[in-house]
């Protein structure tokens, strides 16, 4: 029976889906089309109770490390409470990202297959899915590196596209690779029946990846070695030599390995695909009423149709507007037409040019003890509410710019102030003076919740000096 490794390419930042998807929490790692997120979507998937002549193991993760921890938690919200993530420093693409996973794999003498996949994608029929699977193992155990083809539903003019050989087993040699296409060439690869959607899948034992890489693109081979060789572990994390990765070349398994080795099969694949790559997509790819609107959250529409209305935060109220996208959050509201949602991506430029910090966090702020929500700030204050999860604890730490006052609302908090440490309960408070180290601890075994108004010069996230952290954070 064949072991497979499933390997989620969990970087990106998805900036076509902002405001909803932020630098700092993108859409993987967002539930968009289910009850877990897309990330978490794509690792349940892996599982089936069909018959299958392969056996999945633990995930390895390759993801950047500003999301180490978010990758950690939804990890453990779906059973695995230790798995591979391999942290990158920097962004490098694909193919050095396939190329760490492969040399993690191999590591102890192993030659698994590797299922390479997305973390953002969204595929319905889980059962055709292990089929593909199937296929894909037969010709990867044979040497073979198998992609899979998305059969095509329509004209994409934003897909890139593959061309099949003759088929046979289930599988088809590649004959290109191309580009994205203009309307009337889509229309031309559609009706030949010889293309397929590129999905940025793949799969292919890990030996016959790197014997490839280092045929086409040994420069960037070598350059993930040197990053792999300097490796350390940080908790369940395992970091590069930074300095090593971020000289190793940029570029696509695509570009690297694919369209040059004379080894690629396509394994077609019609289990309803879709990269969600924009709120259009999102639009197409959800439930529609009877006016083909598609209401998320508190939405109130009158002569209204072909419309997404995301609602995160207030009530929206839409009368006599067509073919619109309305996404509210809590710190912003964007409104685009439907057929213009991919310039969004232009307005998180101009955020990230005007310094905002709308273009890379949420208000409500993912840390590895809980989370925190900005509720209101002025020129010398800021409040935040603050969840701490059961047995969870902040670095011990102090400012040198803002007192804090903290309210428990529920649960218990142990507080810890200069060398003093008390225990606080609901309706009870505490004050920290400017300069004084402090720490926040949660004892029970229910979250605490707390009210933290801040008052002083400067109110910003780096004006945290740290003396002890559980989570590797300096």
């Amino acid at each position: 029976m064949n072991s497979i490794i499933p390997v989620i390419m969990a970087g990106g930042s998805g900036t076509r889906l902002w405001p909803l998807s932020r630098k700092l929490f993108p859409k993987q790692f967002l539930s968009l089309m289910g009850e877990g997120s897309m990330f978490q979507e794509t690792i349940s998937r892996l599982k089936t109770d069909a018959e299958v002549p392969y056996t999945i193991g633990q995930p390895l993760i390759v993801c950047n490390d500003e999301h180490r921890f978010i990758v950690a938690e939804q990890l453990r919200q779906q059973g695995y409470e230790a798995g591979t993530i391999i942290l990158e420093p920097v962004g490098r693409n694909t193919a050095p990202a396939v190329a760490l996973s492969a040399l993690a794999a191999t590591e102890d003498g192993d030659d698994p297959l590797l299922l390479v996949l997305a973390a953002d994608h969204l595929i319905r029929d889980v059962s055709v899915f292990h089929q593909a699977i199937s296929a894909a193992c037969t010709q990867s155990e044979a040497g073979k590196l198998s992609t899979f083809g998305i059969v095509p539903r329509s004209p994409e003019t934003g897909y890139g596209y593959i061309r099949a050989g003759q088929m046979q087993n289930g599988a088809a040699p590649v004959e290109a690779f191309v580009e994205k296409p203009d309307l009337v060439t889509a229309e031309q690869y559609l009706a030949s029946g010889d293309y397929y959607w590129n999905s940025g899948m793949f799969m292919f034992k890990a030996s016959a990846f790197l014997k490839e890489l280092e045929s086409f693109r040994p420069d960037i081979l070598e350059a993930v070695r040197h990053a792999y060789a300097g490796k350390s572990r940080d908790l369940d994390f395992t970091r590069l030599d930074a300095e090593a990765f971020a000289a190793c070349p940029d570029d696509s398994i695509d570009y690297a390995v694919m369209e040059h080795t004379r080894n690629a099969v396509v394994v077609p694949l019609d289990a309803g695909w879709s990269d969600v790559g924009s709120w259009s997509s999102l639009w197409e790819e959800s439930d529609q009423d009877a006016d083909g609107n598609v209401c998320r959250g508190d939405v109130v529409c009158h002569d209204s149709q072909q419309n997404l209305f995301f609602s995160d935060n207030k009530l929206i109220a839409a009368v006599g507007v067509d073919n619109l996208v309305v996404v509210d959050t809590p710190d912003a509201v964007m409104v685009s037409r439907k057929d213009r949602v991919q310039e969004v991506k232009k307005i998180v430029q101009k955020l990230e040019q005007a310094d905002r910090s709308e273009a890379t966090i949420h208000r409500q702020v993912s840390r590895p003890w809980g989370s925190y929500d900005s509720i209101d700030m002025g020129e010398r204050f800021q409040v935040k509410r603050i969840t701490v999860k059961p047995g969870a604890s902040l670095s011990l730490q102090m400012h040198h710019h803002r007192a804090e006052h903290w309210i428990v609302v529920s649960g218990t908090a142990m507080v810890t102030i200069g060398d003093q440490t008390k225990m606080l309960s609901e309706n009870e408070s505490t004050y920290i003076p400017i300069g004084v180290t402090h720490r926040l601890e949660n004892p029970g075994v229910l979250p605490l919740e707390m009210i933290e108004v801040q008052s002083g010069s400067y109110l910003g996230e780096d004006d945290i000096v740290r003396f002890e952290d559980n989570y590797g954070r300096s």
